[in-house]
């Protein structure tokens, strides 16, 4: 039968992330590819106390529910959105099926095909796909290891006129970079002053490495507060990095019209996101230390980031440079600028490892020189094999090129 699909799913892009996943499972290959935390980490039996308690006590646990989610729940999370400096009530959040819904309803009700989008560059790239799955016209903006630079955006603010401005400011996923707060608070007053939407994606952020200052780094939506009028900023978080990822439970907050019209959206999507997952996340919180959950893994993390990081630097590798993350989960390599990370892939999963490479988080002139590496999901023994095999796979790239 020929299928005629729609001009939206000709749009439709794979990712590379996900299609090297499939790749390397079930084979003896160290993956630093995928986005994941550590299984080992996970709050197994706080999990499973948790639905147990809901099982046993609540049969509407397993009933259809309110679209903007469990009441209890939201009041939680607009708690911790408070100490984080985000003023907010149950009322306006929205739980969405992990926040990559919540990018995609926010796309869906703003954007029409040709709409202008601000973007980072690299910035995530499940992003990159929804947006261009709108067909959104999508424009970088120049920055630096501080943010987003200033001129260069007011200068795109005014060409292009766009409708929203995409960023992940704290622990930046490919990256690991973070704003300064300086920063920070002049992308804040340059979209308010040209009327365009920031969509603050901050997954990562309670995952610091530093262990003082609760409030740093701040948020854009808290910064955006300080003006005490319309927010202009659109934040949304999840528990996919704090908890586990297959409770697929994120949330959303920002001007309260819009969430009422991404309500709407979320009706026509799925209705609502899973109630049970839902009470067992709220008994979780009220049985649960979840503050002392994300020390311990943020400690744990912090320390396979500096277990890579010596592997790495104690490499005799010629032109290949990276900076330290303050938190989150990646550490963004560049190479010398004849080696391209993409070629160099295949190597090394013939030697056992697995990465990103860095092209794929750009949306116009990728750096081909760049790989993207998660030292979360790797237990700490085995990263020390992982840089090894990488290293055996720059030496055979170096030489099957004539490079050396």
């Amino acid at each position: 039968m020929n299928i005629n699909y729609s001009a939206a799913a000709s749009h439709l892009g794979s990712s590379a992330v996900r299609d090297i996943l499939k790749v390397t499972q079930g084979k003896d290959i160290i993956s630093l590819a995928g986005g994941l935390p550590a299984e080992e980490l996970f709050p197994m039996e706080a999990l499973r106390e948790a639905y147990s308690r809901v099982l046993s006590t609540d049969s509407s646990a397993l009933q259809y529910g309110l679209t903007e989610g469990y009441t209890p729940l939201r009041d939680k999370i607009a708690a911790r959105l408070q100490e984080q400096g985000i003023s907010v009530t149950a009322s306006e959040l929205l739980l969405t099926t992990g926040s990559q819904q919540a990018i995609d309803l926010i796309c869906r009700i703003l954007l029409d095909p040709g709409d202008a989008v601000l973007v980072e560059a690299p910035t995530y790239l499940a992003a990159l796909q929804v947006l261009g799955s709108y067909r959104a016209d999508i424009q970088t903006v120049a920055n630096d290891e501080q943010g987003m630079l200033p001129d260069d955006l007011e200068d795109k603010l005014r060409k292009f006129k766009p409708k929203l401005l995409y960023a992940v400011p704290t622990f930046n996923n490919p990256s690991g970079a973070t704003w300064s707060k300086e920063r920070r608070e002049q992308v804040v007053e340059l979209c308010r002053r040209y009327g365009v939407l920031i969509l603050e994606d901050n997954p990562y952020g309670e995952i610091k490495f530093e262990k003082n200052n609760k409030l740093y780094p701040l948020p854009l939506a808290s910064i955006d507060q300080n003006y005490g009028s319309e927010p202009c900023v659109i934040y949304t978080g999840t528990f996919s990095k704090i908890v586990a990822p297959a409770l697929r439970t994120g949330w959303v907050t920002g001007p309260p019209e819009l969430i009422k019209v991404l309500t709407k959206a979320k009706q026509a999507a799925d209705l609502h996101s899973s109630t049970i997952d839902q009470r067992a996340l709220d008994q979780l919180l009220t049985s649960f230390d979840i503050d002392k959950h994300i020390r311990l893994i943020s400690a744990e993390y912090a320390s396979r980031m500096e277990l890579l990081s010596a592997e790495l630097t104690s490499r005799s590798w010629e032109g290949v440079h990276f900076q330290k993350p303050r938190g989150g989960m990646f550490l963004w390599l560049t190479l010398p600028q004849e080696i391209q990370a993409a070629a160099l892939l295949p190597l090394a999963v013939e030697k056992g490892v697995a990465f990103v490479p860095g092209e794929v988080f750009y949306s116009e002139q990728p750096q081909k020189n760049t790989m993207r590496l998660n030292f979360t999901h790797t237990r700490p023994e085995l990263i020390p094999v992982a840089v090894q095999r990488l290293e055996e796979a720059l030496v055979q790239w170096r030489h099957s090129t004539q490079l050396i």
